[in-house]
């Protein structure tokens, strides 16, 4: 079975989301786990969590993927800024124990006026004191586009992030297609190569979901600019190849288009649902 979704909005909650994503015929779904650009947690409410549970195991919504506010910026040697970055992931990933098993999605971020080593070992430090043994849920490093001073824009930076990371059977990477597309990796005429080339340098397991997305850039431009599915430089055709792909036949798809609605996602799940061969 593929397993899709898409971004929702946390305002209505847990349950709210899963009969949304239900109604749009998808089964996994991204949200952010606070405002995206910084903010304090919004209280839980157990009540939510405990009817969500519920359907979810109704309705077969066994995975869910939080996505770690942008402000968070783990390359960086500011103090402050990793200050911050260690306390919203501490804070976060305590909170997702009250729904175990979830995917936490981090940016790696940017790291201005240090070397991309010195980069790479800031993001591996925050992870590693962030991340504790009994912990359920996965860390996710997002693939970047290479705007600017970014770290995580290549497989290779990447693995020596992973490689860096004590409990690395906890971390894993969320492949945004139109941030590697960005970064020069050609999903669109050579997919077997690219997954061929994050097997070699990252391994294959560990890629546990892919974001679904169209790119308004040209291939190499640095610039991760999302189109609508199918109207963008990589094509409805690429992406379907992707959801088709037997070397990512466990891994969970996400939809991330542009200023979209319930509407167009589930116009475009379908799309995917009905070119998925299984």
């Amino acid at each position: 079975m593929l397993k899709i979704g898409c971004h929702l909005s946390t305002k209505r909650g847990f349950l709210e989301m899963a009969k949304e994503t239900i109604s749009i015929k998808g089964n996994t779904f991204q949200y952010f786990t606070r405002n995206p650009r910084g903010g304090a947690q919004k209280k839980l409410d157990i009540k939510d969590i405990h009817a969500y549970k519920g359907y979810a195991e109704e309705h077969g919504i066994d995975v869910l993927c939080a996505y770690a506010p942008y402000i968070l910026e783990p390359a960086s040697s500011d103090m402050a800024r990793k200050d911050f970055t260690l306390m919203v992931m501490s804070e976060d990933l305590a909170r997702l124990e009250e729904i175990p098993g979830q995917f936490y999605l981090i940016r790696p971020g940017s790291a201005p006026g240090i070397d991309g080593g010195s980069a790479i070992k800031n993001v591996a430090d925050v992870v590693n004191k962030a991340l504790t043994p009994l912990m359920s849920s996965m860390v996710l490093l997002d693939t970047m586009a290479g705007e600017g001073s970014q770290i995580g824009f290549t497989f290779e930076q990447l693995a020596k992030i992973i490689d860096a990371i004590d409990l690395d059977d906890k971390v894993g990477v969320c492949m945004d297609s139109s941030a590697v597309w960005a970064s020069g990796y050609d999903i669109a005429s050579d997919l077997d190569g690219v997954l061929s080339e994050f097997d070699q340098l990252i391994g294959l397991e560990k890629l546990k979901a892919v974001h679904l997305n169209d790119s308004k850039e040209a291939l190499g431009s640095h610039v991760d600019r999302h189109a609508r599915i199918g109207e963008g430089t990589i094509g409805f055709e690429a992406l379907s190849a992707m959801t088709n792909h037997p070397k990512l036949s466990d891994v969970a798809f996400y939809l991330e288009e542009p200023d979209s609605d319930l509407v167009v996602y589930e116009h475009d799940i379908a799309r995917f649902q009905k070119a998925y061969t299984g």
